[in-house]
């Protein structure tokens, strides 16, 4: 080996003070400040329509911390339970806020997710285009309906039916229908290569100013 090589191999490995997935995510000004309350709600959904889409949902969501290099972060299955808690419709609500890093990390992992889920994702969102011109209800496609039955089910067992807007969704079945296929075509739209990006900036969308 060479006297360069040597000092090369003896150099102490630095790694880097954010994880390369935050590199593109702006902190908006917040500095050390939490998250808008907003933001963990938003999150908490769009994680539970991953959830309604895919069995298994939150251990991929830990599989994808280590994929994404975001242990220090989200170390295990109850910090993650503990930051979708921030989620005030949520009957386990914490009262607490994300911190910026906590909410770069669920949006990285969420949009990583939804990216392996693009094609079903768009298959869900085009049959109920054509479910809609003929007229025809929704639960006539299997895989619509399986999607928005798990979704209804997530829903009514974490949500805290004593906040207004959750009850006014428990109450109509349509409504919170609607609820996740808005929720689809949100994830849909960070699915693409600039997803994280793009998921990221529509988050704080009327936080900042």
């Amino acid at each position: 080996m060479s006297d360069s090589a040597r000092v090369m191999s003896d150099l102490p490995t630095v790694e880097p003070s954010q994880p390369l997935v935050f590199e593109t995510l702006s902190d908006f000004g917040f500095g050390d400040r939490p998250c808008p309350s907003a933001i963990g709600q938003k999150l908490d959904l769009l994680l539970l329509a991953i959830e309604a889409l895919q069995l298994g949902g939150t251990e991929y969501m830990l599989a994808m911390t280590q994929e994404l290099g975001l242990p220090k972060i989200i170390r295990n299955r109850v910090v993650l339970w503990r930051l979708r808690c921030t989620n005030p419709w949520r009957h386990s609500h914490s009262r607490r806020y994300l911190s910026l890093d906590e909410a770069r990390a669920l949006a990285a992992v969420l949009t990583h997710l939804a990216r392996r889920l693009t094609a079903l994702i768009r298959q869900l969102l085009l049959s109920e285009q054509k479910l809609r011109q003929k007229g025809l209800p929704l639960d006539n496609h299997f895989r619509l309906a399986n999607y928005l039955d798990q979704f209804r089910s997530h829903f009514r067992s974490r949500m805290n039916p004593r906040r207004a807007k959750v009850a006014a969704y428990l109450e109509s079945p349509d409504q919170l229908n609607q609820l996740a296929l808005s929720l689809l075509n949100q994830l849909l739209f960070c699915t693409g290569t600039a997803g994280t990006q793009r998921l990221w900036l529509s988050l704080f969308d009327g936080e900042v100013g």
